[in-house]
Formats: structure tokens, sequence, C-alpha cells
């Protein structure tokens, strides 16, 4: 077996029969113009949510903890793509064998790191969910532990080509898409991440059916309003996950498995741009985990210094964080203590009075939620 660490990049582009321009064309041009835009909005707006976490106490809890780590692996996606972007094109013919896998081993360690974290906020909301609890009873501790635990496996399966996985002595594996990674590591990559993908679908599913069943029970306590209210949320929150991951990922992960099992198959033509459009879920996680919670957005305007900003407001948490079974439990409970106790001093009053009591109740629980 001859290795060929001497060897420049273009040594097995050639190889591979993928084309290094030699100089900017057209479409070189409007990927790269694409790429950094997206790049520029995925840094912006996982800047913007790491710092609202970080300044709001009330976002101190294991779940926003998971939600900056998820900014910060798709923020590192940004800055890591950005990289690649000032390395592509005509300038790759004039990288070493250690620099291709530097810029390739970024890309990976990053959108391995995203995909991860996704699945840790799915099984963290799957437990909380699953014993009721407002938030989890994760110590700090152990959140450190995972988030550690997440980017040490991110970082190995980044490291993993340029340590022995690649085709530098066995040009025979060489892949089309990536000509110094081995097509057999490209599949691996590409099955790990469809089965973290098939892993979320099951969790969330899950999720869905025990808060439908749930939320159906106690519809006969509350309004059907406050009934529809829960599913709807559910419903819209899941649809976006579950959603943009699939818009963003599969057409990548499906030219993956194409490079690595067949061959004759032409993955070379739309590579580009389904790499822009895996990049695009690193900013899409931050609008569907992070924008839509209310107290999430108005630190935002604190932070953006929006003159309409008033006072913090408080409550109504949004759909992503699935627990509004809690809160209408607890609610439910409030308000029938509120009710018996101006029905035993005799302040109760029917109709119009009686809601004024179940609102005024409401007020109070949005409060203590605080």
């Amino acid at each position: 077996m001859v290795c060929h660490d001497n060897e420049s990049v273009k040594f097995f582009y050639d190889i591979s029969k993928k084309n290094i321009s030699e100089t900017w064309q057209t479409k070189d041009l409007v990927v790269v113009s694409l790429g950094l835009l997206v790049c520029s909005f995925v840094i912006f707006a996982n800047i913007l949510v790491m710092l609202a976490i970080f300044m709001n106490r009330r976002f101190h809890y294991p779940i926003y903890y998971l939600l900056g780590n998820l900014a910060a692996a798709d923020l590192f996606a940004g800055v890591s793509y950005m990289y690649l972007m000032f390395h592509t094109g005509p300038w790759t013919s004039k990288l070493s064998i250690g620099q291709w896998f530097v810029r390739q081993g970024l890309i990976d360690t990053s959108l391995t790191a995203s995909v991860i974290n996704l699945m840790a906020i799915a099984l963290e909301r799957h437990q909380t969910i699953f014993t009721m609890q407002l938030h989890s009873k994760m110590t700090n501790h152990r959140v450190v532990l995972l988030i550690i635990g997440i980017w040490l496996i991110a970082i190995v399966l980044g490291l993993v080509p340029s340590m022995g996985w690649s085709c530098v002595c066995n040009t025979m594996e060489c892949s089309n898409m990536a000509p110094l990674y081995s097509r057999s590591y490209l599949v691996f990559w590409a099955v790990l991440n469809l089965l973290t993908f098939t892993i979320m679908v099951a969790v969330y599913t899950r999720i869905f059916i025990y808060v439908h069943r749930k939320s159906h029970r106690m519809s006969q306590h509350t309004s059907q309003i406050k009934h529809k209210e829960t599913v709807v949320n559910l419903m819209k929150t899941v649809v976006m996950i579950l959603g943009c991951f699939v818009v963003c990922w599969t057409p990548g992960l499906v030219l993956l498995l194409l490079d690595g099992s067949c061959e004759s198959c032409d993955v070379l033509t739309y590579e580009k741009f389904f790499l822009v459009l895996a990049e695009c879920n690193s900013f899409m996680n931050p609008i569907i985990y992070s924008y839509r919670d209310k107290d999430m957005r108005d630190t935002f305007k604190r932070i953006l210094c929006f003159p309409c900003v008033g006072s913090q407001q408080e409550g109504e948490h949004s759909g992503a964080h699935f627990n509004t079974l809690e809160q209408e439990r607890r609610r439910r409970v409030l308000q029938e203590s509120w009710v018996a106790r101006r029905a035993r001093d005799g302040d109760g009053a029917p109709a119009n009075g009686g809601r004024l009591v179940l609102k005024e109740a409401e007020n109070m629980l949005d409060s203590t939620e605080s």
C-alpha cells in the first residue's frame, strides 16, 4: 500500500475527476457570495441568542444552557463555513493536505455538534414532559458534562479522516465530493446523521402523542380554547423542527450516500448548493427554538436597543418549551382555590364576576411562574 502524503491536493482532485477552477467563474462567485451571506446571518443570530441567555437570569435553566450550546455549535458552523468560503474555488489548489483536512474537519465538527445538540434537546424535552416538570431537574454539573460530551464526539468525528480514515493511502476509495475522504467514511457520516434524525422523529412523535392524550383528558376540566392552544402550539413546533431538518439536511445526506455507494452517479452538479442549504439549518435553529419564546424576543429587543421596549413581560412561553400541560394544571388548581375562597368570603358574583375572578387568578399564576 502506497501513501501519497507528499502529493498536492490537486493530485487527489484529478483522481476523483473533480475540477478545480483556475479562475473565478460565475458559479463560484454566486456560491461564495451566497455562502458568505448565510454565514453572516448565522453568526449574528447565534451571538444574539448566546447574549440573551447570558444576560437574562430567567434563562439559567438546563434547557436554555442546551439552547446556548446549540447556538455556540451553529456559531462555530458559521465561522467554519466562512473559512471554507475563503479556501475554495481557485484557492483550493494552493492548500496542503493538512490544510485541506483542517478545512473539512471544521465543517464536520461544527455540523455534527449542531445535530447532536438538537438530539440532546429533544431528549431533555422528552424527560421533562413525561415527569410533568416545568424545568428539568438536571444539575448544572450534568449539563456541563453533557455539553462536553457533545463537543468531544463532534471533535473526534471531525478528526477521524485526518487520523487515517481517508484515501491518502488508497486512492481507489477516493470520493467525488471530498476527494481526500474515503467513500466508506462519507457513508458512515451520512448514516450516523440519518440515525440521529430518526431518533429525533421518534422522540418528538412520542411527545406529541403523549401531550395530545393528556390534553384531551384535561380538556374535561379546562376550556376548549386552552386545549386547542396546547395542541396547535405543539403541532407548529414539531412540524417546524422536523420540517426544517428534513429540508436542509436530506439533499446533502442523500448526495453523500450516493457518492459513497454509486461511482457512476453525478453528485458534483448540486454539491455546493446543497452544502449552503445544510448550513441554513444553523440559522433556522435560533428562529425555531428561541425566537418563538416571548421572553427571548423581549431580551433581543433590549440588546438591540429598540425604543419600543417596555418593562419585561412575563409568562406565556412558546410551544418550543412543551410545558403548557403543567402550566394548565397549576392554573386550574389556582383558579379553583380562588373561586372557593371568594365563595367562602361571600364575594362571589355570578357570570361576569366569576370571569373576573378567573382572570385575576390567571394573572397571579403568570406572576408566580416568572
